[in-house]
């Protein structure tokens, strides 16, 4: 081998052949893998769809127990314009449902999440859930969710006890990309 190795480097012929056939080795290979990674990928089911099971938090309330209902909208953001109306971030969102009574159970009947035009992107539950005094029930839209767009907004649909403190609803959206951070928060509106 050794014989083989002395007769390689001597030759500057073979040193040019061997070189020649590396680097369109090494070429094949790095074309071979941005052909492969340029593939079409499986989209991952986003966490936001279910991150609560809202089944576990259903309650039956019936007209006997003489609740006052209202509607709150929220203005959230999947999406938001930088230097452009061409650019965007993408921004993590946490919608909180927060019931701010000491002694009283709050129930929301009904959050339905809608995106800039006005379309229902997803109905998170419609069966009335249970929010217990001081608890806080949130909702994540992750950041590669953009269906909101730059103008999503939610819908809650609520009942409380007349002598109750209305739900609390908030949404602070969150981005952080490289060493650029940008985070606010938004507030629900009674509109019902």
């Amino acid at each position: 081998m050794t014989i083989r190795y002395k007769a390689f480097v001597r030759n500057p012929y073979l040193s040019y052949t061997f070189a020649k056939y590396m680097i369109r080795n090494f070429v094949s290979l790095v074309v071979l893998l941005l052909i492969f990674s340029c593939t079409e990928k499986v989209q991952k089911e986003v966490s936001s769809i279910d991150p609560v099971n809202w089944s576990n938090r259903t309650a039956a309330i019936s007209v006997q127990d003489s609740l006052m209902s209202g509607t709150s909208y929220l203005s959230v953001y999947s999406e938001i314009y930088s230097e452009t109306e061409h650019r965007t971030h993408n921004l993590t969102s946490t919608i909180s449902m927060r019931n701010t009574n000491l002694r009283d159970t709050i129930y929301i009947n009904k959050a339905e999440y809608f995106d800039t035009k006005g379309n229902p992107i997803r109905t998170y539950f419609d069966e009335t859930i249970y929010i217990k005094p001081m608890e806080t029930v949130e909702i994540v839209i992750d950041e590669k969710d953009r269906s909101g767009g730059t103008g999503a907004n939610f819908l809650f649909q609520w009942s409380i006890k007349p002598s109750s403190h209305e739900p609390y609803f908030e949404g602070v959206m969150i981005s952080t990309s490289g060493q650029q951070g940008l985070s606010f928060t938004t507030e629900g509106k009674r509109v019902e």
